[in-house]
Order: structure tokens, then sequence, then C-alpha cells
């Protein structure tokens, strides 16, 4: 299947790997396959575990058989390659704008970056909240979210010493990845901004602000926007803008 690969996990659970890098055009077609499966809302299918390059699919053994989920999965990966090859596929994502609060108080590790770059701490915000960044997976916590598509310019090192504590909705760099912590909890990312917004709560029907698929980009706010935002999030009024991206 040009190059697609399955292996077997447990009693339970298929792996589709679609490649050994880590790649937009890789993990597109993890999310292409993973809607699919969930638009046939197939109830022997458990859960859908979407990677950078790989997609996890669970299934209930005694309501299907492992080969006919095979079948499926061949099935929507061939009428994927000709809808591509018929230019009638069209990529929509949506973008979710994360606004975010640069001052110092919330960027322990801003002045690092921008000095580690050679650059002023103004040019790291201008670079980290320029582009639109690919939601490649989420893990680590709840809703924490892997990024691709920042530029090198920023990039700097995990701390030697990982922080114990770290407030949720801190936004931090790890080599050339970006993020934020959804709640709070150790790491070791450097720290150079933070949201007020809430990427998961679990006392909402649904727990996610994003899923794994969708573009973020970071909006510079001020300290009193933070508080200004946190209020309605707290409220419960508060909504991210949302924009769309196509491609095809």
């Amino acid at each position: 299947m040009n190059g697609v690969e399955l292996f077997h996990a447990g009693e339970q659970g298929l792996v589709v790997e679609f490649g050994k890098e880590v790649n937009k055009t890789i993990n597109s077609k993890v999310h292409k396959l993973a809607k699919g499966l969930m638009a046939k809302a197939n109830k022997a299918i458990l859960e859908i575990v979407p990677t950078y390059r790989s997609l996890l699919v669970y299934f209930d053994p005694l309501s299907m058989k492992r080969e006919e989920l095979i079948t499926q999965i061949e099935d929507l990966l061939i009428s994927e390659t000709q809808a591509l090859q018929s230019g009638e596929e069209k990529e929509i994502a949506s973008i979710v704008h994360i606004p975010v609060c640069y001052q110092d108080e919330f960027a322990p590790d801003l002045k690092f970056v921008a000095e580690y770059n050679g650059i002023s701490a103004d040019e790291v915000v201008g670079i980290h909240s320029s582009t639109p960044y690919l939601v490649y997976m989420l893990g680590f916590t709840p809703g924490f979210p892997y990024l691709g598509g920042m530029s090198p310019r920023i990039a700097a090192p995990r701390l030697d010493k990982p922080r114990v504590q770290i407030p949720a909705g801190s936004v931090g760099i790890a080599g050339s990845q970006t993020g934020f912590y959804p709640i709070e909890s150790p790491g070791g990312w450097r720290l150079i901004g933070r949201t007020p917004i809430k990427a998961f709560n679990s006392a909402v029907a649904n727990s996610f602000l994003f899923s794994a698929g969708d573009y973020l980009q970071f909006k510079p706010i001020s300290v009193d926007e933070f508080h200004q935002i946190r209020k309605q999030v707290d409220a419960g009024t508060y909504s991210p803008e949302v924009t769309e991206l196509q491609r095809g």
C-alpha cells in the first residue's frame, strides 16, 4: 500500500505506519485516515490514536475481525489516493488562535532563548507568533500539543534540570519544537510565555480545545489582557478565535 505498513499491537490493536520520518506529508496521511475511520462510526473501533507518523487503532475483536479492519483501512487509503490524483481533495484545517502573554512574569526563559540565538526578546516573540503551527500529536499530559514548523532561529535546548512544577498554560521551547502545558506539571522546556486559556477541561463534554491535525497560532497579549481573558475563561464565557486554512 504505497509504503504503508501494518503491525499487530496485541489482541485489540493495529498500527498503521506511513513512514519513518516526521514531516507534514506523512502526518497529514495519519490524520486523513483517522478522520475516515471516525466518519464510519463503527462501534467495533474503540479508540483511534494518531502519532507523528502512525495511527494506532484499538478494536473489539469479538465484534470485528482484524482482517475486516484491515480491509476497511485499505479501502480508505485507496479512496484517498484516488481523490488526491483526481485533484478533488481539498485539505481544510482549523487554526486556533492562542493568546499568549510574553511578559517577564510569565517568561522566565525568554531572555535565555534570545541570548542563545543572538537576537532580542522582542524578535523571539515576533518569530514565535508569526506563523501557524501544525499539531502533530497530543501527549505527555492531556492536551499537550507537539507542534511542528517552528523557526530554527528561536530553537533552544531543554533545561539541564527540569522544573518540578510548571503552571498550566506555560508556553515553552525545547530544541526545534514549541508547545504549551495544559495542566500544572513538571517539565524541562524553556518557558517564554503563558496563555490564560485552557487546552484541557475535564468539566465540559468536549474536554480538548483542539485536536491533532489542527493548527495553532500564538497571539501576543498584555498582562491586563491576560487577566481579563482568564476571568472570562473561569466564567466559561471565553471562546478563542478559530479560522480556516485550506490547501489543495
